[in-house]
């Protein structure tokens, strides 16, 4: 069932932004109705809609340019156009994978996995999109070496495809301990192999800020290491998935803070399932959190 835009909810935005004070990065400030927030410009926010299906894309294209979001993650071809009329990027486009557990892992998906992404990276770069997801796929008994070898064969027929079209494949990192048990790209170390393997600039990763947190930590050395291997990241609280504050353990601003230090001008998308009742406001609330 779509839900309503609320056009009351500007109260409850002003409420959001006093409760954030506490994390030394928001401030009160007068809201103007139907204008994105006045954010400060360094980080470039994104949103993935399957964690608001309350909203048909539609409604959630319109309500979240309203908080300031300029881009759309996970939408394929058949949605674009959507986004293109409420002015939204297609931050990272999908449509081209099999599924988060068939991937470039094992040759098996290989021929499909081809085809698709044949068909796919050009859609994308005429629709005037730049990044393209993929996965690795589970593990099923494969070693580190194995893994790597058998995602360099599959990606290295694309790339040369991928760079003619200016499309930037990402393949994302996903925790294997909690969400995506056997997942194979599941620490940042093999991720950044892959890349160098691979040695172009149109394969990068998606660093999911959540999921490192939960197999490996040590988020903002990482980050500080290995940026140039980042093309993308995801947000969203942990423990839980949820928001971004101070019932959770990440510290946002300071992640933030460590991305824009590394030059970075791609998206930093939020990707948690709030909690709360009025779910813009949750997605309002961390924008704010990490707009440093």
């Amino acid at each position: 069932m779509t839900k309503p835009i609320d056009t009351g909810r500007r109260e409850s935005f002003k409420k959001v932004l006093l409760a954030g004070a506490a994390f030394g990065t928001l401030s009160s400030f007068e809201m103007k109705e139907e204008k994105p927030y006045e954010l400060k410009g360094n980080i470039n926010h994104g949103v993935c809609h399957w964690c608001f299906r309350d909203y048909s894309l539609e409604d959630f294209c319109v309500e979240a340019k309203k908080i300031g979001i300029k881009g759309i993650d996970l939408i394929g071809p058949n949605n674009w156009h959507i986004l293109k009329k409420h002015g939204l990027d297609s931050s990272m486009c999908n449509g081209a994978e099999i599924s988060l557990t068939e991937g470039f892992g094992e040759v098996k998906y290989h021929e499909q996995l081809i085809k698709n992404y044949t068909e796919v990276i050009p859609k994308v770069a005429e629709a005037g999109y730049q990044n393209l997801i993929c996965f690795s796929g589970n593990r099923r008994g494969m070693d580190d070496e194995t893994g790597l070898k058998n995602c360099q064969i599959g990606l290295e027929k694309l790339i040369p495809l991928a760079e003619k079209h200016g499309v930037i494949l990402q393949m994302e990192l996903l925790n294997s301990r909690v969400n995506h048990h056997d997942y194979l790209c599941s620490k940042s170390a093999f991720g950044v192999e892959l890349c160098k393997r691979l040695g172009s600039d149109n394969f990068k990763l998606l660093y999911d800020i959540y999921h490192m947190q939960i197999d490996e930590g040590d988020i903002i050395r990482s980050i500080q290491d290995n940026h140039q291997y980042f093309g993308h990241y995801h947000t969203a609280g942990n423990p839980g998935r949820n928001e971004l504050d101070d019932t959770q353990e990440i510290y946002y601003p300071a992640v933030m803070k460590a991305i824009v230090a590394t030059g970075f001008k791609g998206y930093v998308s939020h990707e948690f399932l709030p909690k709360s009742e009025d779910k813009m406001a949750a997605l309002a609330q961390g924008v704010q959190i990490c707009d440093v």
